[in-house]
């Protein structure tokens, strides 16, 4: 309930500085706000609905039957990351339309905001289950291990740390 409450006080505060530095009111800041979200997934969606199609030829390959079972497990869940990621990234369409001229633009958009979160999330590590996977298979457990933790720490640091250190 408290958290609750600071995020309305948050919200009328960031309403109040909208329409002070801005002249935006509420709903138009949330049209906007929804159509900056919508730019930013069409971004991301291209490029994870390709990779999607490409694990899913993957095993339809010569080399799969290969995989050792760790390989194997390793790819089920970059497939299952990268489907998961494409429906969270794709919600936000489906979302505006069942809520289309209902009223609800300042709902909606925090609601895609999480859907869209939860996608950038599940991109991570679709990234990163799949860089393991393919290293795994190149150049050995050991240097698929290492890279794979570092590039999630270069993500985690680009995607989390840096955004969040601008927001202060």
């Amino acid at each position: 309930m408290v958290v609750q409450v600071e995020r309305t006080r948050a919200r009328l505060r960031d309403d109040a500085w909208n329409t002070e530095h801005r002249d935006e009111v509420p709903l138009r800041r949330a049209d906007r706000n929804f159509a900056e979200l919508l730019q930013e997934l069409r971004v991301v969606l291209t490029g994870v609905q390709i990779l999607f199609g490409f694990l899913l030829t993957l095993s339809f390959s010569e080399r799969f039957t290969r995989l050792d079972d760790v390989q194997h497990a390793v790819f089920v869940v970059t497939l299952v990351a990268a489907a998961l990621a494409s429906t969270l990234l794709v919600a936000p369409v489906a979302a505006h339309r069942v809520t289309f001229q209902r009223g609800r633009k300042r709902e909606l958009v925090r609601w895609v905001h999480r859907l869209a979160t939860a996608g950038l999330a599940c991109l991570a590590l679709t990234m990163a289950s799949g860089v393991l996977l393919v290293l795994d298979i190149a150049a050995g457990r050991p240097v698929a291990v290492t890279v794979t933790g570092g590039l999630l720490v270069v993500t985690c640091a680009l995607w989390v740390v840096a955004p969040m250190r601008l927001r202060r």
